[in-house]
């Protein structure tokens, strides 16, 4: 292999990268705002269809499921927390707003959940869930430069930023 055969394959998955980010984007943010959805009846009741939790009360009770070790009266708080989190992070990705920042949350959200699932549900609950994947793109994504960012609010700034 020459060193032009080296440059031409390692450009090509550069050009790559802006098509790539704007996927693991739209997928992370689809599927958090997707669980957000979820948990309040926005795709169903609980038990029609794909639905996983049709309505608060359900994920609550499947939030003390993966945190045992806190007390009844917390489970509510760490289902809240979870939701937050999750819609401000489907948000942020989505508009393109602290990419980095987002992805490096919910590489680790994701881990949190993936752990968590594996200890408290079982190995396989997770796998079946694509936690592990979900938490794997989140993290290509917080690693991929910035300026790789298309359709962001980011790259724009930091366009701005260069022009100065």
């Amino acid at each position: 292999m020459s060193v032009s055969d080296e440059v031409e394959t390692t450009t090509v998955p550069l050009r790559a990268w802006p098509v790539a980010t704007v996927f693991a984007r739209l997928a992370l943010a689809a599927g958090f705002l997707s669980a957000v959805a979820d948990r309040f009846g926005l795709w169903g009741a609980l038990h029609t269809g794909n639905v996983a939790w049709g309505g608060f009360a359900a994920f609550t009770a499947y939030t003390h499921q993966l945190v045992p070790y806190l007390p009844n009266s917390l489970a509510g708080v760490a289902a809240w927390a979870a939701t937050v989190a999750e819609l401000t992070l489907g948000l942020t990705l989505l508009a393109g707003v602290a990419v980095r920042w987002s992805a490096w949350a919910a590489t680790a959200l994701q881990l949190v959940f993936a752990l968590s699932m594996m200890v408290f549900l079982g190995w396989e609950a997770p796998l079946s869930a694509s936690v592990f994947s979900a938490c794997a793109a989140a993290l290509l994504l917080a690693l991929a430069p910035v300026r790789t960012f298309a359709f962001s609010l980011d790259r724009l700034f930091a366009t701005t930023s260069e022009k100065r």
